[in-house]
């Protein structure tokens, strides 16, 4: 009996991961797409935006030269009125006249009414109407020369390089318009030199078919100029949108950040009644049971779980009392309560308290003040919690027999500096802006038997920077870490030089009065108001 073939192991390869696109790449799909749907929708190639935009500046344009394409009609009609007879080149001035105020009504009307694109393309085709029937009023004047000797053809010339840049100028945001408006007028002449059947006058035609290419050009130049420039306005906009938009989106969600902050930092300041006022019960009872104080424990054991009730409770106290700390400084409700400080106490005071615990870790610490040294304008407590907290830190992250040096100087500008350093682990450079944050721990104090909640370094910053003082910190991995603060000079108090003027006498002098004085004085009338006496 055959043995059924084995199932050959199929082996899934792991899917590539996608890659997001590029913000460019997005936005020039985005932008070719757009392009398309625009070509598509416009009669001219290009977005149904410009074709209204560029239409609007023909409009505009026809509209501020009328006066002077009414002064060329005039003096042609006065010339040809002397050259030839003065009622045909009457009514051929009035025609085109007609014509021209025809074209310049047109323009303002399509100015007065809003934008849209069926409107759009009626107004182009009216346009383009108008100019060819302009053109060809231009041709039935200049097919009717007055002889055909070289001043008749130099004036013919003249006037059809003058009537083909004026148009092309005047056509230049509608090229289609020029050419309707030129290319009849550049026929006739060309049509009419070649009747002659000089070659001069070919020449002539020759010349007349190129000055309509190089117009035609020019015009055509104007226009890619003008759409150029409308294409880098569009694109600007754009730009000013989409950062108005980015703008507008920040601003909300900064917003809704400083709002929940307000709202985390209300909610902690009211929870710290109902927050401290269980854990001072326990740690009141706590107190009561590891003393002892009713008597002794049946079970030696409970004494001991007393003392961790009671140390956790000590813990978590200090922990609800940093965390209201920092709500009200990033609430703005903490206050200063400034008073004279002298920096070198607190610092001595502060080295008291954390000396048992430094000691029990062999840790030494070091004091390097300076004699003499002013009080400081600040908040005493808020001063006692900056050397704490940085105190602390030291010792936590110092190993056994470390050293720790505090020093209480003058800085360089007359203020006054407070330096805790260190030869623990040390802080990664990368690492620096994460302990300094909220909650920010490094990973050494992950790593640290004895972990916080993050919270020292970030007060002991604000409360600094609420005296208008600087916060340095400089740490080396496996060389220590040094904590700065500085108190500006403002804040230094220095001693005030005695009074010169002389202190008032602590009981009026005598004064002997006459005995005639004295009879006089109780011969005086009591009120003398208004006696004269």
């Amino acid at each position: 009996m055959s043995k059924p073939a084995e199932k050959p192991e199929v082996v899934q390869l792991p899917a590539e991961p996608q890659v997001a696109a590029p913000v460019n790449t997005r936005r020039a799909a985005a932008q070719r797409v757009r392009e398309a749907r625009d070509r598509l929708t416009s009669t001219s190639g290009t977005r149904p935006a410009f074709d209204t935009e560029l239409l609007r500046q023909y409009a505009q344009t026809r509209i501020s030269a009328s006066y002077v394409v009414m002064l060329l009609v005039i003096a042609t009609g006065v010339m040809f009125g002397v050259w030839m007879q003065p009622v045909p080149a009457a009514a051929w001035t009035i025609g085109v006249l007609c014509v021209h105020a025809a074209i310049i009504r047109n323009c303002r009307r399509f100015l007065a009414e809003p934008p849209s694109l069926a409107a759009t393309r009626k107004w182009r085709t009216q346009f383009v109407l108008l100019d060819l029937l302009y053109g060809l009023c231009w041709t039935a004047v200049l097919m009717h020369p007055a002889g055909s000797d070289i001043v008749s053809n130099t004036l013919m010339m003249f006037l059809m390089l003058l009537v083909i840049a004026v148009s092309s100028m005047l056509a230049a945001s509608l090229p289609i318009a020029a050419l309707a408006a030129t290319a009849p007028v550049t026929a006739a002449i060309a049509l009419n030199f070649v009747l002659s059947g000089t070659f001069d006058n070919y020449v002539l035609a020759l010349l007349a078919i190129a000055a309509e290419g190089y117009f035609a050009l020019l015009a055509h130049r104007l226009h890619s100029t003008t759409l150029a420039t409308l294409e880098a306005r569009a694109e600007k906009d754009a730009l000013i949108g989409e950062l108005e938009q980015a703008k507008a989106i920040s601003d909300e969600a900064r917003h809704r950040a400083e709002s929940a902050n307000v709202a985390k930092s209300r909610f902690l300041a009211q929870m710290s009644h109902e927050l401290r006022t269980p854990l001072n019960a326990i740690l009141g009872f706590s107190e009561v049971m590891k003393s002892e104080i009713f008597g002794p424990h049946t079970v030696p054991v409970y004494k001991e779980y007393s003392a961790d009730i009671h140390n956790s409770g000590v813990h978590l106290l200090n922990l609800i009392n940093e965390i209201l700390d920092l709500s009200r400084i990033e609430a703005g409700r903490y206050e200063l309560n400034e008073e004279a400080v002298s920096l070198v106490h607190v610092v001595a005071d502060c080295h008291h308290l954390l000396k048992l615990r430094a000691t029990s870790r062999g840790i030494t610490i070091h004091e390097v003040f300076e004699q003499g040294m002013p009080r400081i304008w600040g908040d005493e407590r808020a001063t006692r919690q900056i050397v704490l907290n940085l105190l602390s830190n030291s010792i936590k992250f110092t190993p056994q027999g470390g050293e720790i040096w505090l020093k209480v100087g003058w800085t360089a500008s007359g203020g006054q500096y407070l330096s805790v350093k260190d030869t623990g682990s040390g802080i990664a450079e990368d690492e620096i802006p994460i302990v300094l944050a909220s909650f920010g721990q490094g990973s050494n104090s992950i790593k640290s038997a004895e972990q916080g909640a993050g919270l020292g370094l970030p007060i002991a910053k604000s409360l600094i920077d609420m005296h208008g003082g600087t916060f340095t910190l400089k740490s080396k991995l496996r060389i220590g870490t040094e904590v700065i603060v500085t108190f500006p000079p403002e804040r230094v108090m220095s001693a005030l030089a005695p009074m010169a003027e002389e202190a008032p006498p602590l009981q009026p002098e005598t004064v002997t009065v006459p005995a005639d004085d004295k009879r006089r004085a109780r011969n005086k009338p009591i009120m003398s108001a208004g006696t004269g006496l």
